[in-house]
C-alpha cells in the first residue's frame, strides 16, 4: 500500500508547484493578444460585406524577450485567402506590419 501511495505521489514532487506554462510563452501570448485586438478593430472598420466567411488563424515565433513575429493567415474552408506578417515589440506595444 506504501509502494502505492509513493507511485502516485512521486510525479508531484518532481515538477514545481504552481509553475505556470505561460510564463515561457508571455511574449508570444501578448503579441497575439496584440495583433488580435488590432485585426479585430480592422475587419470591424472595414464596411466591405464578404459573402465567403474569412477566418484567421494566427501563430507567433519569439525572436527574444521583447519581440515576436506574429503571422496572421485568413482562410475560407481550405482555400489560403490572404496572409500577413506582424513584428511586435511587446515592451513597447508597438506592431509593425511586414510588407513582402
Amino acid at each position: 500500500m506504501k509502494k502505492l501511495i509513493g507511485l502516485i505521489l512521486f510525479p508531484f514532487l518532481l515538477i514545481p508547484y504552481g509553475a505556470k506554462a505561460n510564463d515561457n510563452f508571455s511574449v508570444e501570448i501578448e503579441a497575439l493578444t496584440l495583433v488580435m485586438d488590432q485585426y479585430k478593430e480592422d475587419i470591424e472598420s472595414n464596411d466591405e460585406l464578404d459573402v465567403e466567411d474569412k477566418k484567421p488563424s494566427y501563430m507567433a515565433l519569439k525572436q527574444d524577450e521583447c519581440n515576436a513575429t506574429v503571422e496572421v493567415t485568413e482562410k475560407t474552408g481550405l482555400e489560403v485567402v490572404n496572409t500577413e506578417s506582424f513584428d511586435v515589440n511587446v515592451c513597447l506595444k508597438e506592431i509593425y506590419k511586414v510588407i513582402n
